[in-house]
């Protein structure tokens, strides 16, 4: 097959910048190519990077984009003119994967290959006038099912596949919880929807004792250009922190992110986006290493997290979210050697490898091409597809 990926205006790819959805797409491409398929990759043109190249036999073509706002209003505006440079350069393909906005709207439903539409985003009703797009796919069930109930056409083009893990799974495994420091990590968007707040607050209602025997590392992006929350929220964050909490500048090498979570015990994710968080890449990376997970109760992380066996989860809706995540930090804290949970966590996430994911994909689309050798298609919100 010929597949193309657009990606929208706003990060780079290779993510140097970051990004789930650009870290993502990156690896699969690559996995398609190593099955046998021509892909060309279309992302922003910034930050030294050419305008043209080739990566692991993906060709890379690169474009003028915009810096990312926290006015959606805004991104949509700025990402019109990516998108139309990008429909001039587009090659003829089979199928077209995007998660740009105006895509599945500017372009032919047929000339550039089906439109295959990534929901990286929970829909905000954008998706009832998709209807060149021959599939929409989505990274969780919650997702989908969102989705589904946006169309009038019924759900019968909605998808459910889910992001491949980055990086390959170490074959030594990875190191035993107690040969770890007694580390706490969250690593991800420095942004209030991400309830890194109220993990300080929670951190900081901890007993001394154990502040002064754990720590807390908070790794990711604060600037609004990179997603995160900007500088005002950043610096209140700041004031907050005591001897046992640490910030660092992001990290986009998935190497030294890898030891981040090689040298941390628990990994918690706190986020509050009850419309806004769609998988959590950042918590499968985490388990992939052997971290023991603690998160919100999103119902995106249903898909993948069962608590008391492979993770933990507490309630960000109760009314003192601070002392419901406390409470829930404490009790790990006192017991942080139970390899079990982190175990399952590695076994958990072995399923999102991606050469498995890319299949599930490729079987989507052969689908969708009305190809016979559709070996493993994968699974939509009312069956089996094909």
């Amino acid at each position: 097959m010929r597949i193309t990926i657009l990606q929208g205006a706003f990060l780079p790819v290779p993510a140097i910048r970051g990004g789930a959805i650009e870290k993502a797409w990156q690896v699969l491409g690559e996995a398609f190519v190593k099955a046998g398929h021509e892909v060309t990759h279309i992302s922003r043109l910034c930050d030294g990077l050419p305008e043209q190249e080739s990566i692991e036999g993906v060709r890379h073509l690169r474009i003028p984009g915009a810096d990312a706002t926290k006015y959606s209003y805004l991104l949509k505006l700025r990402e019109i003119s990516y998108v139309l440079r990008a429909r001039r350069i587009l090659p003829e393909a089979d199928i077209l994967v995007t998660h740009a906005f105006w895509a599945p709207l500017f372009f032919p439903a047929e000339k550039f290959g089906k439109i295959y539409v990534h929901v990286g985003r929970y829909p905000k009703g954008q998706l009832r006038l998709y209807k060149k797009a021959s599939c929409l796919q989505t990274p969780s069930e919650f997702v989908s099912v969102a989705a589904a109930k946006e169309l009038k056409d019924g759900s019968e083009r909605v998808r459910t596949i889910p992001y491949p893990l980055p990086f390959s799974l170490p074959e030594s495994g990875f190191p035993r919880l107690e040969d770890r420091p007694k580390r706490v990590l969250y690593a991800g968007r420095i942004h209030p929807e991400k309830g890194v707040l109220n993990l300080v607050g929670a951190w900081k209602k901890l007993p001394e004792s154990f502040r002064n025997e754990w720590g807390l590392r908070i790794i990711g992006p604060w600037r609004q250009d990179q997603g995160g929350g900007g500088s005002s929220f950043f610096e209140q964050l700041k004031k907050e922190v005591d001897s046992s909490i640490e910030f660092l500048e992001p990290i986009f090498s998935e190497k030294e992110l890898m030891e981040e979570y090689k040298k941390a015990r628990i990994f918690v994710y706190p986020s509050i986006a009850s419309k806004g968080e769609t998988f959590g890449l950042a918590v499968l990376e985490a388990m992939s290493c052997g971290c023991v997970p603690l998160v919100s109760s999103l119902p995106c992380f249903d898909d993948f997290i069962r608590p008391g066996e492979n993770g933990y989860r507490f309630d960000e809706r109760s009314n003192f979210p601070e002392d419901t995540l406390k409470k829930c930090l404490q009790s790990l804290l006192s017991d942080s050697s139970d390899s079990g949970v982190g175990q399952n966590a590695f076994e958990t996430a072995k399923d999102y490898r991606v050469d498995g994911v890319a299949a599930r994909f490729i079987a989507d689309f052969e689908a969708l091409l009305g190809r016979k050798n559709s070996s493993c298609p994968p699974k939509n919100i009312l069956g089996s597809v094909g």
